[in-house]
């Protein structure tokens, strides 16, 4: 009977969207723009989402989930174009799509490939919908059971394994990130004792650092900085022919397609990896699996496919851990934290009692998402090209107004521009030393909860961490943080190393 009623409400959630003009001309309107955001190299869905979290502070919750949820689909998909048209990855998410994708559009498939992957994507964020639906009970159960200290230990986690995969060289590059994030989350009066730390007697730091200033920040300037920095180029594209896919072709890689929207849910799941890892995996199983693995990287269409399907399907599993235990599991994931919290929805334990539909309203979006990105993908493929001939530096001046409006429009506070624009500055140049900014900004979400309830949890046990190692739950979430840190030891890499090189020479 529950069943029966949680289908009755995602099917009215569905035709309410549909039937208001409104949300129907955001929804392809989010998509759309999200495609550009994504085609254009330098532009990012993580961008996109940031900037759309400050200008949807008027609007109500679900009218902004439908405009944030579309251009994360849209600009995850959009990478594509870039990728096989020019073979420059519109977003980290779409590199693997480049190694058989260009292949294809220089022996004149560019339409053929694009046709399939726009299906590919569609199906693959359409099977997370389905995954999202039926985990996120399971998981709010069991997150039930949480105390304090199982709170911190899980926001810590979130921001170490966050460091720990988006390092491009150094782990503890990445965990110096995180920790800088949690300290800037520190900064103005506690939640417990409502004390003022590390204001410096300016009033305005007193509310804390504010979440929106810094996603922008973050994101936006170093951006604008990078490409403002290369020379202007004009991109050559090739020439589209057939866009539509063969029924049966697509019939044939329904298992492909699939598997890989697995992959991109499993890996979407795990907090802090994020799409462009699940493509490379998706991509690599594909050609593992394959009767034909020298195919790949010549112009494989399953090599197009699975990175894409995957990359798409990560959408909806980076929803699983954000919506129920509050912690993002993409760089984009990260932004509708933000952005779920500035609407008054803190994702947790408890959302499904707070907002009982809501992860319904969120499957539902997804599902639309996925049927609005295909058919904008079919109608306007060849059209939405065509803004890859234009240099990408001419966006950066409306970009940059965007960041100033979308810093400046939460509370109409000029101190917000002050606070975003150091952090923009200081985040470039992180990003040049090969520091990933993904952490920093899950740092200063995620570090409120870990503050909050550490806190609070040594106040009930008056100053003691045993609870820590008494519940099953805070103990397991403490054996593999430490497991964590101990695998990115130097010296356990290489004991792995012998051990592995011992079995080895055993067989």
């Amino acid at each position: 009977m529950e069943l029966l009623q949680r289908i009755g409400s995602f099917f009215e959630i569905i035709l309410g969207i549909v039937a208001d003009p409104v949300s129907l001309a955001i929804l392809f309107g989010s998509v759309l723009l999200g495609i550009i955001f994504g085609a254009m190299p330098g532009l990012t869905s993580t961008l996109g989402v940031a900037l759309l979290t400050a200008l949807t502070y008027s609007m109500d919750t679900p009218l902004a989930m439908v405009c944030l949820l579309a251009i994360y689909v849209g600009g995850t998909y959009g990478g594509s174009y870039a990728s096989i048209l020019i073979n420059i990855p519109g977003t980290a998410a779409a590199a693997a799509t480049a190694m058989d994708g260009y292949p294809l559009a220089c022996r004149g498939e560019g339409g053929r490939a694009i046709g399939l992957t726009t299906t590919s994507s569609a199906i693959g964020t359409a099977v997370s919908m389905l995954f999202v639906v039926s985990i996120s009970p399971i998981i709010s159960k069991f997150a039930l059971q949480f105390t304090s200290f199982e709170f911190f230990l899980l926001a810590f986690f979130g921001i170490l394994i966050s460091g720990t995969l988006t390092s491009p060289d150094l782990v503890i590059k990445g965990w110096i990130a995180g920790f800088l994030g949690l300290f800037l989350a520190c900064i103005g009066r506690d939640q417990l004792q409502f004390y003022p730390r590390f204001t410096y007697g300016f009033p305005e730091l007193e509310s804390g650092i504010e979440v929106v200033p810094v996603l922008i920040g973050a994101f936006g300037i170093p951006q604008i900085i990078g490409v403002l920095k290369d020379k202007f180029q004009i991109g050559k594209t090739q020439n589209l022919n057939r866009i539509i896919p063969e029924i049966g072709t697509v019939l044939r890689n329904i298992p492909a397609i699939v598997r890989s929207a697995l992959i991109g849910v499993g890996i979407g799941a795990v907090p802090g990896i994020g799409e462009d890892i699940a493509g490379w995996v998706s991509y690599g199983t594909a050609k593992n699996t394959s009767n034909h693995p020298e195919t790949f990287g010549k112009g494989e269409l399953k090599g197009v496919i699975a990175s894409e399907t995957a990359n798409n399907a990560c959408v909806g599993g980076a929803m699983i851990p954000l919506l129920n235990l509050g912690i993002p599991g993409s760089p984009p994931a990260a932004m509708l934290l933000g952005a779920l919290m500035l609407h008054g929805v803190t994702p947790g334990p408890m959302i499904t009692f707070e907002h009982p539909n809501f992860i319904l309203e969120v499957a539902a979006i997804l599902l639309l998402a996925s049927m609005a990105m295909w058919v904008t993908g079919m109608v306007l493929a060849k059209q939405v090209v065509k803004v890859l001939k234009i240099p990408t530096q001419i966006f950066m001046p409306v970009i940059g107004m965007l960041c100033v409006i979308g810093s400046y429009s939460l509370g109409l506070n000029i101190f917000n521009l002050y606070l975003m624009i150091p952090v923009g500055i200081v985040c470039y140049f992180l990003t040049e030393m090969g520091y990933p900014i993904a952490p920093l900004v899950i740092g200063v979400i995620l570090g409120p909860m870990a503050d909050e309830n550490i806190r609070r949890a040594l106040m009930v046990s008056q100053g003691s961490f045993m609870p820590i190692f008494q519940r099953p739950v805070s103990l397991i979430l403490f054996l593999i943080i430490v497991w964590t840190v101990v695998s990115q030891l130097p010296w356990y890499k290489k004991q792995i190393e012998k051990l592995k090189a011992a079995l080895f020479n055993k067989k």
